[in-house]
Parts: C-alpha cells; structure tokens; sequence
C-alpha cells in the first residue's frame, strides 16, 4: 500500500491555479527569448540544482563550480574528490533525466529507477548501487546516532512496494494535476526507500522528472531541488517528511501537509527563475546597446553575459558556447582583457576571469536587482 494522494483544500487549488499561471508566463519569456540568451542561465539552474541537493545529503559544493565540473569533470576546481565524484554523478543522472522529457514510448520501470540510481551511487565500489537494498534502513536523528527518525519498511516488502510505485507512476491517478503526482512520488519512494543510499537525492531526481514529463517547461526551470537545498528550507523538508510520514512505514497517514509544502515550493521557486529569467534578458539587452561603444563583437557578449549572470566565466565554456577553436577562444579573452572588461583570476589551467574595472556598471546592477519572494499561502487561511 502506498501514501495516498490527498484531497486539495481551496486554499491548495487556489495556489495551484497561480503556480500554472506563474509557469505559462515563465514559458512564454523563455520561448520568446534566443536561445543563446538562456544558456547561461539554463547552465547556472542545473548547477544550482545539482548543488542544493548534493547540499542536503553533506556534500558542499558551490553552484559555479558545480558549472565548471558539468562542463568537464577533470577541471580544475578547488573541491575535494569525493565532493567531485558526487557531483559529477549527479550531473549524469540529471543529464539522463532532461533528455527524456520528451522521449517517445516512455514509461517508467524498475530498470529506469535502478539504472537512474546507479548514475548517482555506481562510483562507491562497496555500496549496492543499482540494486533494490537487503538489509533494514533507519534514518538517524541529527545529532543522536543512537535515536531513530525513521524506519523504513522490512527489505522483503520493498520489491512488492516498489512494484506497486512502479505501476503507479505509470497508471495511478492520472486525473490528478502533474504536480501533485510529482510530489506524490518524491514522497513515496523515498519512505519506501529501497535502496541502501541515495534514496532522497533519487527521490527529488523522480519528482524532478515527473515534472519535466508533464511538458509544460524544461527540467532546469522546473525543478525544485535548489528551493529546497536552502538552508531554512531543508530543515522545513526533513520536518514535514518525518511529521506527515511518521516513524515507520505508515501508509495511512495523511499527505495533506506534504502537498502543501511542494505546492509552496513549485510557487516560490517559479517566482525565483522568472526574475532570473528577466535579468538575464534585460542584460543581453544592454550588452547588446553598448556593443560599439564598448568595442566588442556580438560573439564577445557571450563571455561578458556569463560573467554578469554568474559571477566568472572560463575560457573553456566560452570556447563550447561559441563553437570557436581553442585559440580564437584565447583572443577574444586577451582582447577583452585589453579592454578591461575582464579580469583573470587564477593560473592558466585553473584561470577564470571576473567584470574588469570598465565592465559596463548598469548591466551588473541589471544582474544584482533584487526581488521578493512572496508566501503564496498568505492570506489564504
């Protein structure tokens, strides 16, 4: 038996309506965009997200070098290596789950979950990645070893639970909205949670793709994973999980609470890439206005977006974006180092460069406007 999906409240379907009304607007600025102008972005929201949930399970790597790792796993960046093999795991697995969004035929299936699984836990020799666990799983209390938060259902169930997952995704309650069963799932299987790790890195990783299926918007401007990789946030998700979920396995209970904090989440994280989404075109547009006067080509803004968007850019992600040979790449770095609009931080392997002291003062402050985040519960009772 599975946690079942619960009865919306008004407030709940009210929510819900603006998170859809949020989402077709946050479509339509991203479709109307050129598509050169959403790379960066596009880049920095996967990052962000493989960042957040990495974060959540104790492996601390920030979201920039989290975008250098995505774009070659052997670049030189200042992390250690078992945070490395994390992240780069997880860029795998969230690589698989982008590219199935709209993959025909597609159905969910013990292989998918296990293979998906495997991505983000093969590189541990001595872990049974890819394989449903043998063995009891307790989650262990913060600060207690010895206390147990929660106890997972007995090892001999987890097949037939799964199963029951399986078929679910594939058939159960289809008459509910995308997110509510994208939600639904994340819960379910990581209560079940039937492998030996990776069970909530895996569960976001579902919900993630539930989501992308539904078609509405990309994975990288749907996922929740870097809402809930926040420091208030995830302690507000271990709380809700441990409180709606109970002790143990316990089918029963009511997820009412459960939807309530996703429905949240979807909201508040729609909010969040819709203002990034904006700044991130407002200052391709400025960029683009001062071109002559800055004296650079309309190939160079690439360089100078990603640095006003993230902070950094390195020679080696400009030279892919581009589509440009190693060394054009390194001329149009020196020549915008010439004109001061760039400066180089680091060696040569690990070099990348920041806004130089002419870089344009209104395309950063375009990039730094600040937004409210706006509760969509308040006021709804």
């Amino acid at each position: 038996m599975l946690y079942e999906t619960p009865r919306l409240s008004s407030a709940d379907q009210h929510v819900l309506t603006e998170i859809h009304s949020l989402r077709a607007s946050l479509r339509d600025a991203v479709q109307q965009a050129p598509a050169k102008w959403t790379l960066d972005l596009r880049r920095h929201l996967t990052a962000s997200a493989i960042a957040a949930s990495n974060t959540i399970e104790g492996y601390e790597v920030d979201a920039l070098d989290v975008a250098d790792l995505m774009d070659d796993a052997q670049e030189k960046v200042d992390v250690t290596e078992a945070n490395r093999a994390e992240t780069v795991a997880y860029q795998r697995a969230m690589t698989y789950i982008q590219s199935l969004h709209d993959a025909p035929d597609f159905e969910y299936s013990k292989g998918l979950l296990n293979a998906l699984h495997w991505m983000l836990q093969g590189h541990h020799p001595r872990k049974l990645a890819g394989q449903w666990r043998r063995k009891p799983i307790f989650i262990t209390a913060a600060g207690d070893p010895h206390a147990t938060e929660y106890e997972g259902p007995h090892e001999d169930d987890v097949p037939e639970l799964m199963g029951e997952l399986i078929d679910w995704l594939n058939t159960g309650d289809l008459d509910s909205d995308p997110l509510i069963r994208a939600a639904m799932a994340h819960f379910n299987l990581v209560k079940i949670h039937p492998w030996v790790d990776g069970n909530g890195r895996m569960s976001r990783s579902l919900q993630t793709l539930l989501i992308a299926r539904e078609g509405v918007l990309a994975p990288e401007f749907s996922s929740i994973e870097a809402w809930l990789g926040m420091p208030g946030h995830t302690w507000d998700y271990y709380k809700v999980l441990r409180e709606v979920g109970g002790p143990v396995y316990s089918p029963m209970r009511d997820t009412a609470r459960w939807v309530r904090f996703n429905l949240r989440a979807y909201h508040e994280q729609t909010q969040s890439v819709r203002h990034r989404v904006n700044r991130s075109n407002n200052c391709w547009i400025r960029l683009a206005e001062q071109c002559e006067t800055l004296g650079v080509t309309e190939r160079q803004i690439t360089a100078l977006h990603e640095v006003a968007i993230t902070g950094r850019v390195r020679r080696s992600r400009y030279e892919r974006a581009e589509g440009i040979s190693e060394q054009q790449a390194q001329r149009d770095m020196q020549h915008l180092m010439r004109k001061e609009l760039l400066t180089p931080v680091g060696n040569t392997k690990g070099r990348y460069y920041v806004p130089g002291s002419r870089y344009p003062r209104d395309v950063l402050a375009t990039a730094a406007a600040r937004h409210t985040i706006r509760d969509p519960y308040e006021g709804t009772g």
